[in-house]
């Protein structure tokens, strides 16, 4: 859960009043759309802050509005559920060695000005981000060399070392038009707010401070697949109580918000067409400062795996919502293609305090007279455990937490510093145990460099970029830098399976529930929606959803 969300939504919202300036003249329009097509669908928020500009610049992502994702392409688009990149505005994609990628761009796209796409267009704006690098907001030109064109639909990328680990950055650049954009005097300030000019399937219709209306582009590509003549975006309130009204009326055909109690306030409205899916992100870890006592015993940090009450803290702590994370770093069951052969229910560990008790004695940590669990100096082991103060739904995860590790013996300090003291702490290494997020993404490689490679560390009292753990290990190193270098599914699999390995059987960090991606849904106008039985895609995936989504019932063609 989003701590700043639920702090708003903590507060009673005030009464809100939407006003009509700049209304598109199309706000009550109702029935089928055109060719049987639905006649337009209302999604929530579609960015740009506070006080929202026109601005189509998919670069800028402080201010740009949402309506880029429909406006620009990529050359691949991930399902970023099961992590699969599907050909987009590439069909196919080969590695001539580690370091040269080339890619076959679709036949037959048009911007929507009429004019081609080619292989020009992706040239440029690759250089148009090595030029600017403040639009190089993914990195890219930290890996690349060189993007070439060698003929009207091939592209050639060279990288400064074997470039695989940097594949998935490619289904986040948008391609831009080079005979529209070679014009611009400062793309960096350039809001690209006149008739944006893409590949996508919608045009701006429409714009004003509370909705931004985008129409049905007839001359897309894959136009056949595009089922909607309108998507109208309405600027939210900050995801308050007001937001979380409208959604339960049924005024949004999609949104993502937190919603205290989903099922009472959104699915028993109508439990015919009000659905959700909350797919699992990055997992809420416990990280301990594995340059302490006992921390730096893979034994003891092993026996503590069955220790947490992770349904308890799913439960309680999160509504319900989430689900018990695999101790893998894996997120199951999307990754699960990558996941060790043979690993026990996906390597999610169960509850089980009296193994614990066993094996943290086995291990060498015994309980004194007293009932306390002792090191191996003889001393009981007292240590604290830290989360944010203000992040509410973490405070009640550490109270259960804290629970169990005080009925295994541990003397605990449950603290809640403010989220910069609890951060910086983090970063230097001053705590003993606290809480982390990790992975949760369809790059693998950086899934576990962050959180594992020896150069993401640094020594105590020095900040770490992101392995907060201090783990050290050079087969941990090996393994990352074989997928770094891997360019094929199967080496790409096998290096992962042995880091999760590597998470099982010397437990760096332990996993204990994954975040959650919000994600609700009506039906009443559309279906096709990703969903648990339909996972093709994660909610945040829009051009693979908006090409799937078809009119409901007799709407349909």
């Amino acid at each position: 859960m989003k701590r700043s969300r639920l702090a708003r939504i903590a507060a009673v919202a005030a009464a809100v009043v939407l006003t009509a300036a700049g209304c598109t003249g199309t706000e009550q329009q109702s029935g089928p759309g055109t060719e049987g097509r639905i006649a337009y669908l209302d999604y929530g928020d579609f960015g740009g802050g506070s006080n929202p500009q026109a601005n189509y610049n998919p670069y800028l992502d402080a201010s740009r509005l949402g309506a880029t994702e429909y406006l620009f392409e990529q050359l691949v688009a991930y399902d970023n559920y099961g992590c699969q990149a599907k050909p987009w505005l590439a069909t196919e994609w080969s590695w001539t060695d580690p370091q040269t990628l080339v890619w076959k761009l679709r036949d037959g796209v048009q911007w929507n000005d009429g004019k081609p796409f080619t292989a020009d267009d992706v040239t440029f704006t690759y250089d148009l981000l090595k030029q600017h690098k403040a639009l190089d907001v993914k990195g890219v030109w930290r890996y690349l060399s060189a993007v070439e064109s060698t003929d009207p639909h091939t592209v050639t990328m060279r990288f400064v070392q074997p470039g695989a680990a940097a594949f998935t950055l490619f289904s986040e650049i948008k391609i831009v038009p080079k005979h529209v954009w070679s014009t611009v005097a400062d793309p960096v300030t350039f809001t690209n707010a006149e008739k944006p000019v893409g590949t996508g399937p919608f045009t701006v219709k429409a714009f004003n401070p509370q909705q931004l209306t985008l129409g049905r582009n007839a001359d897309y590509w894959q136009a056949d697949k595009i089922m909607v003549d309108e998507l109208r975006f309405h600027k939210a309130d900050g995801g308050g109580q007001i937001d979380q009204l409208k959604l339960s009326r049924g005024e949004y055909d999609t949104n993502a918000m937190f919603v205290p109690d989903i099922k009472k306030a959104y699915v028993d409205r109508d439990p015919a067409h009000n659905k959700y899916w909350y797919p699992s992100g990055g997992s809420i870890s416990v990280y301990m400062n594995l340059t302490k006592a006992p921390f730096d015993d893979t034994a003891f940090r092993k026996a503590l795996l069955p220790g947490f009450n992770r349904q308890e803290i799913v439960d309680k702590a999160q509504l319900g919502y989430v689900k018990p994370a695999s101790q893998t770093g894996l997120v199951v069951p999307g990754q699960a293609d990558w996941l060790p052969k043979d690993l026990a229910d996906q390597g999610v560990i169960g509850y089980d305090q009296a193994k614990a008790d066993a094996d943290l004695t086995a291990a060498g940590y015994p309980r004194n007279g007293d009932g306390k669990r002792v090191g191996k100096d003889g001393k009981p082991i007292t240590f604290s455990f830290r989360v944010p103060g203000s992040w509410t739904d973490w405070v009640q995860a550490q109270r259960i937490i804290v629970s169990n590790l005080t009925a295994l013996g541990f003397t605990v300090r449950a603290e809640t510093p403010t989220p910069e003291a609890y951060e910086n702490d983090r970063a230097i290494g001053n705590y003993d145990m606290v809480l982390g997020v990790h992975g949760g993404s369809c790059n693998m490689f950086r899934n576990f460099q962050e959180p594992l490679a020896s150069d993401q560390s640094a020594p105590i009292g020095k900040k770490a970029v992101s392995n907060f753990v201090r783990w050290n290990d050079p087969h941990t190193d090996q393994l990352i830098d074989t997928l770094r270098t891997a360019t094929d599914d199967a080496a790409q699999k096998a290096a992962v399976a042995d880091l999760a390995k590597v998470m099982v059987e010397q437990v760096p960090v332990i996993p204990l529930w994954y975040g959650a991606k919000w994600f609700q849904y009506r039906t009443a106008k559309a279906v096709g929606w990703p969903s648990e039985e339909n996972a093709y895609a994660a909610p945040s995936d829009n051009l693979l959803i908006i090409t799937n989504l078809k009119p409901t019932g007799a709407d349909a063609k």
